[in-house]
């Protein structure tokens, strides 16, 4: 009697084995045919359970995403942080603990998505998250000096740019060297502390 695997354990194998695949060998390298081997699964059969190579990559660095796009709109967004909350330095452990988390739980999908990513469509991912936060970033020191009329918000769109760039560089060193849980949270506070007295004194808050 042949036993039936239920579609779900197919379709976890299936995501498991491409996640290898992406990482060994990146999403332009990786064949859905060496992901169909690798798996078990016939090449067609694949198909039934996914569109392609993108959808693969894309739902496994998913979880990464979603961090990354709740952090802007929970920073700047709609729902963004009152700019008087980083005089707070309750503020700083917070952002430090946000990062901290970011990196120890996405460490893969985060290696996937900035190292692994060429050829899918999320490789260019970074520029435009940072074009997209240039604006919303605008967009929430506008709404900032309506609130808090006596701050400075006369920042360049350069500058603004910059911030978002710095980011994903210090999370692309962190995940390239390795850096141990147990260091972590240090080289996480320096960086957040510099970034948070550089904007206070910016911004004369």
């Amino acid at each position: 009697m042949i036993m039936q695997h239920p579609k779900d354990d197919i379709r976890k194998g299936i995501l498991e084995t491409a996640r290898k695949a992406f990482m060994e060998k990146g999403f332009q390298k990786a064949s859905m045919r060496d992901i169909a081997k690798a798996s078990g699964v016939g090449l067609g059969n694949i198909y039934n359970y996914f569109s392609g190579k993108d959808e693969l990559f894309t739902l496994l660095v998913r979880p990464a995403v979603a961090a990354f796009e709740q952090m802007l709109d929970e920073h700047h967004g709609r729902r963004g942080t009152d700019i008087l909350a980083m005089c707070d330095e309750l503020y700083l452990r917070r952002v430090v603990e946000e990062y901290r988390n970011l990196i120890c739980r996405y460490e893969g999908q985060l290696r996937l998505l900035f190292f692994r990513a060429q050829g899918s469509s999320l490789e260019n991912y970074r520029e435009d998250f940072t074009d997209r936060a240039t604006v919303l970033v605008k967009e929430y020191f506008a709404e900032m000096k309506r609130r808090h009329p006596q701050i400075q918000v006369d920042v360049s769109d350069f500058s603004l740019h910059m911030h978002t760039v710095w980011m994903f560089t210090f999370i692309e060193e962190l995940i390239m060297h390795k850096v141990r849980a147990e260091e972590l949270e240090k080289i996480v506070t320096e960086y957040m502390t510099i970034e948070v007295a550089g904007w206070r004194e910016l911004m004369k808050l």
